[in-house]
């Protein structure tokens, strides 16, 4: 069993967590976990979906990206999650080296 975190969750759900309702558990677990392994997770979540749902409210522009967009995160929410629970850190390309630096920061 993989180990748990100060929430009581194995490290890799409370990870998978983070990604569940996009920036918003994002949050939550930034808040709440002190694991750097979650913590990135969390980071990584929050900037993905925070900056996904902020190009989509750009007036013209992002509405005529929304619908690439939505199917953007649908498709960058299933990986992300399914690789956090098999305890990856999947690191994206700019914003997951972004995240990482910013973890780095918090501790």
């Amino acid at each position: 069993m993989p180990t748990a975190t100060n929430t009581g969750l194995p490290k890799n759900t409370a990870a998978a967590l983070a990604y569940l309702l996009g920036w918003l558990t994002g949050l939550i677990m930034l808040v709440l976990e002190k694991d750097k392994f979650v913590r990135f997770h969390a980071m990584q979540s929050i900037i993905v979906f925070g900056g996904l749902n902020l190009l989509v409210m750009v007036p013209i522009f992002g509405w005529v990206l929304l619908p690439f967009a939505v199917l953007a995160g649908f498709i960058l929410w299933l990986v992300l999650m399914f690789k956090a629970y098999k305890g990856e850190e999947f690191v994206l390309p700019v914003v997951g080296e972004f995240a990482k630096k910013q973890v780095a920061k918090l501790s």
